[in-house]
Order: structure tokens, then sequence, then C-alpha cells
């Protein structure tokens, strides 16, 4: 039943929305019960049950996008909807479009929902396609760290082919390379992990479901260095033994969906997935698994939910992935820009990596920047650059204004003051001021900025991502809000229960989200008392 899902995909894409009667030729079809695929369309967020009342604008609400005037923005487009007829504004989480905010999508194009002509030209236009644009150039990526002047000749896999299929791993170990999905795990570890277990088939798995407001620069990744994506791949499957990977890519990315399979099939073309690739004894294929919707498939066992075709809930732990993971069966799980930097350091190795740091620090580190800047983006520095120098490479503050507060790792990242810019750019570094790197993006937020609205946006965001299934993330995230929504306001009593529910959500939630998701929030109250809206207790 791996498919059930992307079946309901391709069934939205084809009629707009899943009817009573498709959904149960669908059931009839693929001989499950009809009931299955009712709890799959009701769980998952793109999944629609009722025929769309017009063309659909989605606005992006959270973080970035609500720095950037995304509730002014919505508010006149409804007005304006509302005049002319036939088109729907519906509040989203966030679509991965910091670097455009406020972003809205209409179908898979994506427009800017500030500019109310554009959005009236692309609703009168018909045109739901993305935008095709040229890929990004890449220099230090592409002649430094795979070791070629351009192109997607494959060269590190055909020497890995050549070799013992452990010396990747060593070199990965040596150069101390670590997951950059958020949690930071010694990458070379964790394949040694998946190779050194008994089962099979072994199956490699990309998680490119980044859906973290603030986050976006694997998506820069797949669009730009779709090849390099899948070579790291190749190769992470040559050294655990896996014959079968997957690209587990959000719904929003059809663009970048889009120049993935073509590079998929150039790969193929080439000798480089497929059967004997190379000429060798290793066969390996990629495919790719479009996202039904939700924040939390990125947690990786929520993410293999989805791909055997239930809900997106995450598991108990252990067994973990390496161990059973996909149909129980040892899966390695590494996010897009971990595998692209693999590539590198066993193409040019672990002395190569250990150079391009400043200081005592290692390697490089794509940092998607984002909020009050004048140019946001994604940028390639060494680690063990400042934060203040990143933010100069993005322009530095909009308008010249001071920095009030920054989300050194995206939206579940702690806040912290203006005394981070000259933070490094490094796990430890800002493990040791109180944060975390997380999923590495930066979100600067300006002098004059409502703290609380911040924070509130953060906790709204994980209150409407929560998957339900831990029942303290669940009424905690809406408690917490309900609580300074009804208040207008922090007072000690609420922030006395909020503290409590943050303690509880932590010990007691499965997952990542529940643990974390009131963490920025209380940020905030502990770094900037005196810039938040103080009320009595009532």
């Amino acid at each position: 039943m791996a498919d059930l899902l992307q079946e309901l995909v391709r069934l939205q894409e084809a009629e707009g929305w899943l009817s009573p009667e498709a959904l149960a030729s669908l059931a009839e079809r693929l001989r499950v019960p009809l009931h299955r695929l009712e709890g799959l369309s009701t769980f998952y967020s793109s999944f629609r049950r009722e025929p769309p009342a017009g063309t659909e604008v989605g606005v992006c609400r959270d973080l970035s996008c609500r720095l950037a005037g995304a509730e002014s923005a919505c508010a006149r487009l409804r007005e304006w909807a509302s005049e002319r007829g036939g088109v729907v504004i519906r509040e989203r989480s966030c679509l991965g479009r910091c670097d455009r905010a406020p972003a809205a999508t209409i179908g898979h194009a994506i427009v800017d929902a500030g500019d109310l002509a554009a959005v009236a030209d692309r609703v009168a236009s018909r045109n739901r396609e993305p935008v095709v644009r040229s890929p990004g150039i890449w220099p230090d990526v592409e002649a430094d760290e795979a070791g070629r002047t351009g192109g997607a000749d494959y060269r590190v896999l055909r020497d890995c082919l050549r070799g013992p299929r452990d010396a990747p791993i060593r070199t990965l170990e040596v150069a101390g390379l670590r997951g950059m999905g958020g949690a930071g795990f010694p990458t070379g570890r964790k394949w040694s992990l998946v190779a050194d277990q008994a089962g099979d088939p072994k199956h490699v798995v990309c998680n490119a479901d980044e859906s973290e407001p603030g986050t976006f620069k694997d998506r820069e990744l797949i669009h730009d260095l779709p090849h390099l994506l899948l070579e790291g791949m190749a190769i992470a499957a040559f050294c655990i033994g896996a014959r079968r990977g997957t690209v587990f890519i959000r719904h929003e990315y059809e663009a970048e969906r889009r120049r993935l399979e073509a590079a998929i099939e150039r790969a193929r073309s080439l000798g480089a997935l497929g059967n004997e690739i190379f000429g060798s004894d290793f066969s390996f294929d990629v495919d790719v698994f479009v996202s039904p919707g939700g924040y939390v498939l990125g947690e990786e066992t929520a993410l293999l939910e989805c791909m055997e075709g239930r809900r997106g809930e995450p598991r108990n732990k252990p067994p973990y992935p390496g161990v059973a993971g996909l149909h129980g069966q040892p899966t390695l799980i590494n996010n897009v820009e971990t595998l692209v930097h693999a590539v590198g350091i066993v193409g040019q190795g672990a002395d190569w990596w250990h150079g391009l740091g400043r200081g005592d620090c290692s390697g490089h580190k794509f940092m998607s920047v984002s909020g009050d800047v004048e140019r946001p983006g994604v940028s390639l520095v060494p680690v063990g650059t400042t934060f203040g120098e990143l933010l100069e490479r993005h322009g530095g503050m909009k308008a010249g204004r001071a920095l009030l507060a920054m989300a050194p790792g995206g939206a579940s990242s702690r806040f912290l003051g203006p005394e981070s810019l000259d933070l490094e750019v490094d796990f430890d570094a800002v493990a040791r001021a109180g944060s975390m790197l997380g999923s590495g993006a930066a979100v600067f937020i300006a002098e004059g900025r409502d703290l609380l609205d911040v924070g509130l946006s953060v906790t709204r965001f994980f209150r409407n991502e929560s998957c339900g299934k831990c029942v303290p993330c669940r009424i905690g995230c809406e408690k917490a809000v309900g609580l300074i929504e009804k208040s207008g306001g922090i007072s000690a009593r609420t922030e006395q229960t909020i503290r409590a529910l943050d303690e509880t959500m932590a010990q007691t939630s499965i997952c990542g989200l529940g643990q974390v998701a009131l963490g920025p929030l209380l940020s905030i109250l502990d770094r900037f008392p005196d810039r938040v809206h103080r009320v009595e207790d009532g």
C-alpha cells in the first residue's frame, strides 16, 4: 500500500478535490476499505473533501511572511475576492517561500501576496503552473565540493564503485559531517549503523520535506544541484547495501520536483542509476514521493508512516529507522544538504572539509536567511562565520533598522538577542548560547517588532501542525495560544501555566514538535521580559 497516498495526490491533482464517488471508485480499484481512504483524506492538510468554491489563493500566515505583512495582505485579498467573486482566500502554513514573503500560492504558482495586481493577473490568466527559472550557480559546490568544473558526470560515485564499500563511511567519520536537517547526528556513524544491519532489503530515504518557517535551503539545492543529491543517495546506498531510494518532497515544491525528476532520468541515461551502475555489480534506483502535507512529516518515523500509506504520526522509538524503518527494514534517512555535502567529502577527503571552516570549525553550511533583511535568500558560508557576517551578505537589516532578535535555526529554535551577531554559525556555538542551529534558517527580527506577536505566531504554527497523537501536544499548544489571545498579553498566571505546559510537553511528547513547541515563546519571555505586553491576572 506504499502508493496509496500517491494515488490520492494524483486523484486530487486531476479532479481538484476528493469527491465521495471518486474515493469509492479508488477504494474499489485498489481493493482497500473505503474508511481507510476517508481517514487519510481527512488527516493530511493538502487534501480537499469539498469542491472548490472558486480559484483558491493560499496565503502563508507564518513567521517570515507575517513579518512581511501577510496579515494585512490577506485582509486586502479577502476584500478584493468578495467584490470579484469566484475566488477563495485561505490561510496556509509555511509554503517554504520565506525569501519571497509575503508568499501566496495559486495552484503550483507562487505569487507575492502583497501585490494585488499580480494576484489578480494570475487568477485571470488561469495559469497555475510554476515559473520556470534557471538554476543558480554554486561555484564552490560544483567545482570544489564535487571535484568537477560543471555538469553531472557522477565522478565521485564512479570512484566509490572501484573501492571498498566502507571507505566512504570512514571518510565521513574522519570529516565529522553532521546531519543538516536539525538533529546534527554524525552522518558517518548513521551510515555505519545501517550498513551493519543484517536485514534486507535496505532503503535510502532523502527527507526533502522541509516545512519549518524560515527554512528553504533544501528547496534551492533540489532545484540547482539535483545531480549531487542523487549522487549522494547512490553513494549512501552503495555503502549500506540498498537497492532502492526515495526522495520525500513536499507538495508545494512542484518546480523543484520537476527538476529532480528530469535529473533522475538523465542519471539513468548516463548509467548512474538503474541496474549494474557504470558496469559494476551495484544496482540502485530512485523514485519521488510527493508529501500530502504536514510539518510533522519532517519527523522521520512520521514520514515512514506516510510512505507506508498511513496517517503521518510519529512512532515510538526504539526501534529506530536504521534498524526497522520502511516496511520494517533497515532504512537510512538523511536530508538534502547532508547528502550533497557527503559527495564533496567523499570526493575530496576529510582534510579538504576541515580546511573549509574557520578557526577550529570544519566545513561549510547552507543557510536560509529571511525576516527583516534586505535580501532574503540562501548563502553557503564557512562554518565559523558569524551571524553578523551572514546578515551582511544579505544586505543587512531592512531600511537600516537595528536588530532586536534572531532565531538561528528556524521557527523551532529559541530566540537570541542582538549579541548573537557575534555568534558563530556552528552547532556547538549556538547550543552554548542557549539555542540550536537546527535546520540552518536564520530569521532576523528588527527593532520595533512586537515580540509577543512573533512568539505567538510560532506557537500558532505548532498548534496548527500538531498531528494530534500526543494529548499534551494537541491540547498544550491550543491552551497556550488561547490564554494569550484571550487576555491580549502575558499575565503572571498565564506565564506560569505556559511554563508548566512546556515541561509536560517536553517530557511526554513522542516527537520533537511537541517537545520544542513552546520553547521559542518562552525564550522571548526569558530574554526580553520588558519587550512583551504584560497584563494583570483576570
